[in-house]
């Protein structure tokens, strides 16, 4: 917030100096825009603003004392400053949010209560919609006109990632109770798989059928070891989608 302010500050500063430079015609017309000018700061403030009276001579040097001068102008001057008033302000702003819950009881969801299930969404709900940003996902090419429609799309992502999350926690669950594990991206054994990794792990895994007059077989390839082994860890359901 600081190099914000500071950025913010040398940006006005600037703008204040090219103000001052620009010459008026009368002294009305300066303080007028002094006081547009004064609509546009947000971080500084301008202390002891005057209007100075500068004449300008056709010939350089010091004018002679009956010297006309070809033409007045009136130009701002002034001093800026930062009031502390104002970071203070923008740190409580930035120290505030808004939580807000459909439980208007409080006695059934107090208001620490609410804070903390805010926060433990971080890494249970809504770390499930990195895929939204994820330039594979090809969010961009999405276009809904209808409201409907848009809600329809939420209501099957929500659905599906539900289901992702379940399937996590019945791997990560498996692996634990049998003391298991699968090779990660490094190739460690690990114990708390994502389910992303897990389906990149049977991505190598293919069904082949053969087709013959009388018959139909099918092979399951690429099957690997731990691949195999988990499958039978998950329990017969899965163990039969590839048997």
């Amino acid at each position: 917030m600081d190099k914000r302010l500071i950025k913010q500050g040398g940006a006005e500063r600037k703008a204040f100096e090219e103000l001052c430079r620009e010459a008026f015609h009368c002294p009305q017309d300066a303080w007028r825009a002094l006081e547009a000018f004064r609509g546009t700061l947000e971080v500084l403030v301008v202390h002891g603003a005057e209007v100075v009276e500068r004449r300008h001579y056709e010939n350089a040097g010091k004018p002679a004392a009956d010297a006309v001068p070809e033409s007045i102008g009136y130009h701002l001057d002034g001093a800026l400053a930062a009031p502390i008033s104002v970071r203070g302000r923008r740190l409580i702003r930035r120290a505030c949010f808004i939580l807000a819950t459909n439980e208007l009881d409080e006695g059934v969801l107090a208001d620490p209560e609410v804070l903390w299930a805010y926060k433990g969404q971080s890494g249970k709900v809504e770390g499930r919609f990195r895929f939204l940003k994820d330039p594979m996902f090809l969010a961009s090419t999405l276009y809904l006109k209808r409201v409907e429609r848009v809600e329809a799309l939420l209501m099957v992502m929500t659905v599906c990632l539900l289901v992702y999350a379940a399937l996590e926690y019945r791997i990560r669950r498996t692996l634990a109770e049998h003391e298991a594990s699968v090779p990660d991206q490094k190739g460690k054994p690990t114990r708390r798989p994502s389910a992303k990794w897990v389906f990149e792990l049977f991505m190598d895994v293919h069904l082949l059928t053969i087709t013959t007059e009388k018959t139909i077989r099918r092979l399951v390839l690429n099957l690997r070891e731990e691949l195999k082994k988990l499958l039978e860890l998950m329990g017969p359901a899965y163990m039969e989608q590839y048997s």
